[in-house]
């Protein structure tokens, strides 16, 4: 176990050191999309993510938050000219997490492989599978993450975090771009952005096992999928992402990035409509502000917990609280990484509910700089 997370750790700071490295794709502006072929991986890119949370409910009315996110990192960015099949120019890592909302338990699981046969990798295009790993050590099966037709099918376990969940999507809306033609900038830098779109309201149904038992859901998700290669600016050390969606067919993407004081340095977001116009927020057009903290006993980092989100052009005022506290992921083979992502509710002031979400925190109570 020891010489495992020790080559973990080599690996990621191999990693951190091609971050720099020549020849990586960059995010544009008149990027030509072609679905549904873009939603497999895209070669030449350092980094790339499909990511997927969502509010689910038994009949017995158990109701579940999700996370689910398989992560291609590249290593340089072409396939080593050298006549085997075990040589690999990316890694894959996956995320996945389950908050029992009833209970009130949260649990996490990770998996990260070289891509390689009988570890992980990267389907192509037309063929269903987008990407797959390994289930973790211990848990036979894969991970899987298919193109159904309509949308995305994907599947996880882990028998020792006592997890797995099995869906089926299909889309309530159209996929939009997040920022015009799908070019999302990070950052006043030329290579600050990535290519980015989502689908906002997915139908869900499937499977969700914890603590020993097994639930059929029902519910809604929220995909992103994103791609790029420097997306963050040296300066900027993490950033708060909220995903919304409201009772009215609204949905709200805001992102803040921070520096390292931790002031925000750069944010933009998104109003779909609900006939699935985008419409574009400049950091002008909204305000987000912290009410509350919460710190993890197991890391000692200290998050927002609670906010006030104000969209003036859109005449909303909302609260936004988790469901739970501690819906921080912890790695157990990387200790230093943690990040919080977490099921929220959207209310009025009065506390009446109009909405459900899901927001992610990452950069607090540390000072590694995320690896994007």
């Amino acid at each position: 176990m020891q010489k495992m997370k020790c080559l973990i750790v080599l690996t990621l700071v191999v990693i951190a050191a091609i971050a720099h490295a020549e020849g990586w794709k960059a995010a544009r502006q008149d990027y030509g999309w072609s679905f549904p072929g873009d939603h497999w991986a895209r070669a030449g890119y350092k980094t790339e993510w499909w990511y997927f949370t969502g509010h689910l409910e038994s009949e017995e009315g158990r109701r579940f938050g999700y996370q689910f996110t398989f992560f291609r990192v590249g290593l340089m960015p072409q396939q080593p000219t050298l006549a085997s099949d075990w040589t690999s120019h990316n890694l894959i890592m996956g995320h996945a997490a389950i908050s029992d909302l009833t209970s009130g338990r949260h649990v996490f699981s990770e998996v990260l492989y070289r891509a390689v046969p009988m570890l992980g990798g990267f389907g192509t295009y037309p063929d269903s599978l987008i990407a797959w790993s390994r289930a973790p050590a211990g848990t036979d099966g894969r991970w899987t993450l298919r193109w159904n037709g309509e949308a995305f099918d994907f599947a996880m376990a882990d028998r020792k975090a006592g997890m797995a969940f099995s869906f089926s999507t299909r889309p309530l809306k159209p996929l939009v771009f997040q920022g015009p033609n799908g070019y999302s900038r990070k950052g006043t830098g030329p290579m600050s952005a990535s290519q980015y779109y989502s689908f906002t309201r997915l139908l869900t149904e499937g499977t969700v096992t914890v603590g020993g038992e097994t639930f059929g859901v029902r519910g809604e998700s929220w995909m992103d999928k994103e791609f790029g290669s420097n997306q963050l600016e040296e300066h900027q050390a993490g950033w708060d992402w909220f995903s919304l969606q409201l009772a009215d067919g609204r949905e709200v993407m805001l992102y803040l990035l921070r520096d390292t004081s931790g002031k925000v340095d750069f944010a933009r977001g998104t109003v779909v409509s609900p006939s699935g116009e985008a419409y574009y927020l400049a950091a002008a057009d909204f305000s987000v502000r912290a009410t509350k903290r919460w710190t993890s006993r197991e890391t000692g980092a200290t998050y927002p917990s609670e906010w006030v989100v104000d969209l003036p052009g859109e005449g909303l005022r909302m609260e936004v609280a988790p469901e739970l506290a501690d819906q921080e992921n912890r790695s157990r083979a990387v200790r230093t990484l943690f990040y919080w992502e977490g099921a929220v509710r959207v209310l009025t002031g009065e506390g009446k509910r109009i909405g459900r979400g899901y927001v992610e925190l990452v950069g607090y109570g540390t000072k590694r700089k995320p690896a994007i």
